[in-house]
This record gives structure tokens, C-alpha cells and sequence, in this order.
């Protein structure tokens, strides 16, 4: 890879460890719809937008109610979880972040949750001013495993996308930080499901990994 320019870091799963909670949130709405699936089959959906999610779930089970309410009323549950019971960041992100700033590395995030969900995120857990660009699930019209949003990231941060880093924790992020031609970093979080990170360039278990790697270039 060219030197690095830019970092990009996914939010859940990555920057805080979040994915517990939309879990015990997506079954407790998919129940409300008598639609129960196991770890495996929430899975499946990590890093990817509200909308595709509610969009397969009422297409492969029938639901009846319109995608922006079934959407609309998910959202508010989470949100209102996640104001009462806000997230810290995750070990060593904080360091990770610092170093970054230090050595004048402009950093974004690509999330695929929705700016309000994001920013209320970042906010809580102390992070947001790291942050010279937030790219979110609903300003792209492609969810990852599609680029689009790593692409949208690096163009906010005016830098080429094969000078940027992408840290993120699960299959479909990998796949869309490589076809952004990007140098992809797999965090193996095992909260994130059984997600398969063969194809990033490098897997670590910790921040503290990636802080390493990134002191020794």
C-alpha cells in the first residue's frame, strides 16, 4: 500500500462494542413480529443498514406492516437504550486515536447505522471531536459489502482510497473496504458474530494491535 493517509473506522463492533445490543434488540423487535432467528442468522446482518435488514426480514417472513414502520419503530427502541445506557469506547481506541491525531492522521467513520444513532454514539462515548468526517447508512444508496460508503469517506477526507486504512469487525465491511481498493484491518470481535475476516489484509484481537502496527511503519 501507498503511505497511509487516512484512517476509516467502522463504528459497531469497532470503535464500541455495540453488537450485544443491537442483537438483544432485533430479536426482542423480530419477536414482536413472531419471527425468532439464532445467533447465526442475526448475524448475517452485521455491518449492514437498518433498511436491508427490515427489508430481507419482511420480504423472507411476510410481515405485513410498511419497511418505514417496521424501521421507524426499531429505531426508537434502540435509541431510546442506548440514551439510558450509554457505550464506552472499546480498549485501547482512545490511545489508537491519539496516536493517530499526534502523527497528523486525518480519521473518518463509516457507519452503517444511521447519523442519529451515530453522533448519539461518538457523543457519549467521548469520541466524536476524533473525527473529521462521519459518513452513515442512510446518506449512501448501497449498503456494505458494496464500497460506497468507504469511497464517500475518503472523498470527505480528500484522500485517494488506496492511501486510507479501514478498520472493521465484520464480513461484509471487509469486503467492502477491499473493493474500495483499500488496506483493510479485520478486528476479531467475537461479539460481532462468527464472522469470517480472511480476506482483510491484517486481523488483530485489540486496538492495541493496530497501534503497534501502525508505530512500527
Amino acid at each position: 500500500m501507498r503511505a497511509i493517509q487516512g484512517f476509516i473506522f467502522d463504528m459497531d463492533g469497532v470503535l464500541v462494542d455495540s453488537e450485544p445490543v443491537y442483537m438483544k434488540q432485533e430479536r426482542d423487535a423480530y419477536s414482536r413480529h413472531g419471527v425468532v432467528l439464532d445467533e447465526a442468522e442475526l448475524s448475517r446482518f452485521v455491518g449492514t443498514t437498518q433498511r436491508h435488514m427490515w427489508s430481507t426480514i419482511k420480504t423472507e417472513y411476510g410481515l405485513a406492516d410498511s419497511l418505514d414502520c417496521l424501521m421507524t419503530e426499531h429505531h426508537r427502541q434502540l435509541m431510546e437504550v442506548l440514551h439510558s445506557t450509554p457505550l464506552p469506547p472499546m480498549p485501547g481506541v482512545t490511545e489508537l486515536l491519539d496516536a493517530l491525531k499526534k502523527a497528523g492522521i486525518p480519521c473518518a467513520v463509516a457507519s452503517s447505522s444511521p447519523r442519529e444513532l451515530v453522533e448519539l454514539i461518538l457523543r457519549n462515548a467521548g469520541l466524536r471531536t476524533f473525527f473529521n468526517e462521519v459518513v452513515c447508512g442512510n446518506e449512501v444508496k448501497h449498503s456494505k459489502p458494496a464500497p460506497e460508503i468507504f469511497l464517500m469517506a475518503a472523498k470527505r477526507l480528500g484522500i485517494a482510497p488506496s492511501s486510507c486504512v479501514v478498520i472493521e469487525d465484520s464480513a461484509h465491511g471487509v469486503a467492502a473496504a477491499k473493493a474500495a481498493t483499500m488496506f483493510c484491518i479485520g478486528l476479531l470481535n467475537p461479539n460481532s458474530g462468527r464472522q469470517n475476516l480472511s480476506a482483510a489484509d491484517l486481523c488483530v484481537h485489540q486496538h492495541s494491535e493496530i497501534s503497534h502496527w501502525f508505530s512500527g511503519r
